[in-house]
């Protein structure tokens, strides 16, 4: 079997909004900005941020990812969320039932946040297709080998998530990205049991 790889994403800390949430953040009526283009199709980073307060700290200015969501959440590492005081569960994105709370204050108001705030459970985006070609399936958990940076290292509980609308990409977060030494425009390779 050829090998399986796959490109390493750092994903750092950012928000995603609803409509009424950035209705009160921003002003009513108001329309993201995109800045950049994500790798994931209709994904973007926005010029829009928002400052995140916690119970010891906060981060003045976290960016906003686009598109709109059905619910407001907030993606840390763990790290983050301990500085500023915070709790932030390690989930899938969107599972932010019984997840940390947060406020989020914008140029025209403010949102507390009573869940949402969570750290990301390392996941890959695929196809139905790239999963066919790796002989994987949807929520199948796996592991990414990563040896590019002289720190060698695996990543264990990895959630393969599968949609016609994904391209091919796992995503981790800046605290693991760190411990591998993980650079923009990594590969590693998908390990299964």
């Amino acid at each position: 079997m050829t090998k399986r790889e796959v490109l390493i994403e750092t994903s750092a800390r950012h928000v995603h909004v609803t409509r009424e949430d950035l209705d009160i953040l921003f002003g009513e009526g108001y329309a993201l900005t995109p800045k950049k283009a994500l790798s994931q199709p209709g994904q973007f980073a926005c010029e829009e941020r928002v400052r995140v307060e916690g119970g010891k700290g906060a981060f003045p200015a976290v960016s906003i990812l686009g598109p709109l969501r059905g619910a407001t959440q907030v993606e840390l590492s763990l790290t983050d969320a301990r500085s500023i005081g915070v709790a932030a569960p390690v989930r899938e994105s969107g599972d932010i039932e019984g997840s940390g709370g947060c406020k989020l204050v914008g140029p025209k108001g403010e949102v507390t946040l009573t869940k949402g705030v969570i750290t990301a459970k390392r996941h890959i985006h695929a196809t139905p297709g790239d999963a066919a070609a790796y002989g994987l399936k949807d929520k199948q958990i796996v592991s990414i080998k990563y040896e590019g940076s002289g720190r060698s290292i695996i990543f264990g509980d990895v959630v393969l998530r599968v949609h016609p609308d994904f391209a091919l990409a796992a995503h981790i977060d800046t605290d693991e990205s760190n411990a591998g030494g993980v650079a923009p425009g990594a590969v590693g390779e998908i390990l299964t049991d």
